[in-house]
């Protein structure tokens, strides 16, 4: 996750795939910088919105539609995960893709742990420190001070995850099953997307789903939010290509347009209950609850909506991209495992110093603001140390694109 997208400039002058192959790579030698550029805006988002409400919290999507920053991270995190292992598979074959994605989910899970290991360490040592049970109990780690042995086994195994630690185990669990959605797509990508929708159908229909520990289940089920993965691999591989006679229609700008409108009214009706009675009855009933959990079809939507006009307005060769303005949300993006591991440790950090210390809506923006510098001054090291690391190692081995440098190398 932390850079999938790093190959992409490398990679994308190999070898064309073979023609038998129903995998079409994108083709151009500059780095797509709209994937790093709106990943690294999803990690600042995610960041704000697990920080209590404040200031910026209105400036996070999640106010204005039914989708979020999940949806926008996952996308995100299929897309260039299937770009790049996609041309793994095509140019190593079946077996050696596999063991590279095998280890990549490897070090993500080692990263889960190791984040585990912090957050457990920070909230403990605050809840003692403070005399504060509450802390404990609010971060959801109550079972984990009962009974340790049973806890941390269940949370090596992914079934215990204290609070804001559910998208890395999605993502493990989503990223184990690439081999098997690549080997689809290269034999019939539309069936791969097919196959997936079925799934996501037959989740809603059966309700299937995965446990969780001590009770309940999954934040984000991954029966469900495979398709938002699948369908970014789809689009990574040729899909997105296919599809552009229709992104440029506009009578697709228009249905989006308006669907984002119709999404904005509803939220409205959440924050000012005066504004229900726009609300017909019936609408309410066909469309509440929206489910997160389980990717409800309406968030889904309202992704597309999003994407659909994103795409529109905002092209790759777009001069802005390349703006020292947006070069931390970039760098941000391109290092999107750390820095996601360290938003999850400062928002903690954050929602500490708000409980202890009252100093109203201006300490709630300075803390916010305070955390997304230091992400932004993390991602920049994360890349600096990356060009050393590169120039030794072209002065050693010789420069050359690998796969198994996707997501931030060894």
């Amino acid at each position: 996750m932390a850079g999938e997208a790093d190959v992409l400039a490398r990679e994308s002058a190999a070898a064309p795939a073979p023609s038998v192959s129903a995998i079409l790579l994108p083709t151009g030698t500059e780095r797509e910088l709209r994937l790093d550029l709106f990943r690294g805006l999803a990690l600042w988002l995610i960041f704000i919105d697990h920080l209590p409400p404040n200031l910026l919290t209105w400036f996070t999507i999640r106010n204005y539609g039914f989708s979020d920053a999940t949806e926008i991270f996952i996308f995100i995190s299929g897309y260039t995960a299937a770009f790049v292992y996609g041309r793994a598979m095509l140019e190593s074959g079946f077996m050696i893709a596999t063991a590279r994605i095998m280890r990549r989910v490897w070090q993500i899970y080692v990263a889960h742990v190791f984040l585990f290991t912090i957050f457990l360490a920070e909230i403990s040592y605050v809840a003692t420190s403070f005399e504060n049970p509450l802390y404990s109990e609010e971060m959801g780690i109550m079972d984990f001070l009962k009974q340790p042995d049973v806890t941390i086994v269940q949370a090596l195994l992914l079934r215990f995850r204290p609070v804001n630690m559910d998208v890395l185990p999605l993502y493990i669990i989503l990223m184990s099953f690439l081999p098997l959605i690549l080997w689809l797509m290269k034999w019939r990508a539309d069936v791969a997307l097919g196959l997936s929708v079925m799934l996501y159908a037959a989740t809603w229909q059966f309700d299937l789903y995965l446990t969780a520990y001590p009770n309940g289940f999954w934040a984000f089920n991954p029966f469900a939010w495979q398709l938002l993965f699948v369908f970014g691999a789809w689009c990574a591989l040729g899909g997105a290509q296919r599809m552009s006679r229709i992104l440029s229609s506009r009578i697709t700008l228009a249905i989006a347009a308006a669907y984002l409108l119709a999404a904005f009214f509803v939220t409205m009706t959440w924050y000012w209950p005066q504004l229900n009675y726009l609300m017909p009855r019936w609408l309410e009933q066909w469309m509440y609850p929206i489910n997160k959990a389980d990717l409800d079809v309406l968030r889904f939507a309202h992704f597309l909506a999003l994407a659909a006009i994103t795409v529109r307005f905002l092209p790759r060769e777009w001069p802005g991209l390349k703006s020292r303005w947006l070069r931390p949300l970039i760098l941000c993006g391109q290092h999107s495992l750390e820095i996601f591991c360290l938003g999850v440790f400062l928002a903690f950090a954050g929602h500490f110093v708000l409980a202890e210390i009252s100093g109203g809506a201006g300490l709630h923006f300075i803390i916010s603001v305070s955390g997304i510098l230091i992400m932004c001054a993390a991602a920049w090291v994360f890349s600096w140390y990356k060009r050393v690391a590169d120039k030794n190692a072209t002065r050693t081995k010789g420069f050359g694109g690998n796969a198994d440098m996707a997501g931030g190398g060894a």
